[in-house]
């Protein structure tokens, strides 16, 4: 009998050290909470969401899910749960500006549940630091990176463009990114490279190529709308592509809307996505006085040489001679209408704002970029699919985020109300979730503040 007790107390330690050897069930545990996965519009009441090894391990109800085997508990009653969102046109510092800088930015798109981003002009450093941040290395969103600007300065050749597309490809860059500039010789050279050692591209289109050849030549994305409104000209009408003005302003009193179908079609058929990022075109030229936009409240977060450089970049604007402020607003009109209507058409939207970028602060641009998006005729979410959804089928990375699910990363916003409702209420989360790291409202409020007071 004794050596049977004793037995049993042997395999009793044995399993408890195992047990805890292993740790708790899960990491975090969301209890109580509203649960908007993105798989459609239902909102899932009183749910319990785990989270074990940077990953979404259990969903359910919470009468179905315990929480009891969590290290942390969250109480999200009354709040809604849903993942992190995308920034599609960003911008990261480079090394030359030091590591604080680096991760000042990619804290400032946390802040704002930005767990991706996609940066639009690449250097060797990005190569790094999208490994380290993979790595937990580094705290910040998700990086895809593009490779040095291909532009009309940096790629003056069939041969250039063959060496420079070759090289990125070979460097390890996700994508390229064009910039205006490039001949239609250059640019078609670029394009068969691309294809041939198999690299995406995107970004800017440039006057010598216009619109249609860059809709013919599939572009991974069209960013800032680029070349729509000099589309809209009638070939009847002859002018001088590179007398555009800002993104086709311009032109905007001889643009045709009912040529806005046919450029919707060629869109939607070759499958070109869009990254509209509309609210930076109001700002920049809209009428709005710069101080007016300086004295945003998240221009506290920004360096205020900078800051200054943008507001002297808007007055100088607004002071121009021939600077129309009523062309300015038709303009940003016609725009909505256009992403409207390729909306519409069932073209693919991507979230994206273009931060940093004059007025744009990383992070809480993507909430004006939303209510722009909002004001072009997507519903609350169309917009939030945008930046969840939609870059994940963009990437091909269904299986690995976009949505609240089972197996997939654990990049996650609690909100304080539900944004299907009112997309405003997509700011000051209650908390951001990257990869299974948690930052609450008041770490995130400290750390703001600590970006803040240095400025």
């Amino acid at each position: 009998m004794k050596n049977a007790l004793s037995l049993f107390l042997s395999v009793l330690l044995i399993f408890t050290t195992a047990c805890t050897a292993q740790g708790p069930e899960a990491d975090f545990a969301f209890i109580h909470v509203n649960v908007i996965t993105m798989e459609n519009e239902v909102v899932l009441k009183d749910q319990t969401v785990l989270i074990k090894d940077g990953k979404i391990l259990k969903l359910g109800g919470i009468d179905d899910v315990k929480s009891s085997g969590a290290a942390t508990v969250i109480d999200g009653t009354g709040k809604y749960l849903m993942p992190g969102i995308s920034e599609m046109h960003a911008h990261i510092p480079g090394d030359r500006n030091g590591t604080e800088i680096v991760e000042e930015t990619l804290f400032l798109y946390l802040s704002n549940g930005i767990t991706l981003i996609r940066g639009m002009l690449g250097q060797p450093y990005h190569l790094t630091l999208r490994e380290q941040v993979a790595s937990g290395e580094v705290l910040g969103p998700r990086i895809y990176t593009s490779g040095p600007s291909i532009n009309g300065n940096t790629v003056r050749s069939v041969e250039e463009a063959q060496t420079k597309v070759t090289a990125q490809k070979e460097a390890g860059y996700d994508f390229l990114k064009l910039h205006p500039g490039l001949t239609r010789e250059n640019f078609d050279a670029v394009v068969a490279t691309a294809n041939k050692v198999g690299i995406p591209y995107a970004g800017h289109v440039s006057t010598g190529v216009g619109v249609r050849r860059a809709i013919e030549a599939k572009y991974g994305s069209i960013d800032h709308v680029d070349g729509y409104v000099e589309g809209l000209v009638p070939s009847s009408i002859r002018v001088n592509p590179n007398t555009n003005g800002f993104f086709g302003v311009n032109f905007t009193d001889i643009a045709d809307e009912n040529l806005i179908p046919e450029l919707v079609a060629a869109t939607k058929e070759a499958g070109v996505w869009i990254v509209p990022t509309q609210a930076m075109m109001e700002r920049w030229i809209g009428p709005t006085p710069a101080a007016e936009i300086g004295a945003d409240p998240e221009m506290q977060y920004i360096n205020p040489r900078t800051l200054n450089n943008w507001i002297s970049t808007k007055n100088n604007i607004l002071a121009n001679s021939t600077y129309d402020a009523e062309q300015a607003n038709k303009f940003n009109a016609l725009r909505r209408k256009v992403i409207g209507d390729l909306h519409k058409a069932g073209v693919g939207i991507l979230l994206g704002s273009d931060a940093p970028q004059v007025f744009n602060v990383p992070g809480f641009s993507i909430q004006r970029e939303m209510d722009a998006m909002l004001r072009s005729g997507m519903s609350e979410f169309e917009i939030l699919k945008s930046g969840t959804v939609n870059p994940a089928i963009y990437f091909g990375d269904e299986d690995k985020y976009g949505m609240v699910k089972e197996g997939l990363s654990a990049d996650l916003i609690l909100l304080d109300a539900n944004p299907l409702s009112n997309i405003a209420n997509m700011k000051n989360p209650a908390g951001v979730m990257v990869k299974g790291n948690w930052l609450d409202a008041d770490l995130i409020a400290r750390r703001l503040k600590v970006i803040a007071d240095k400025y």
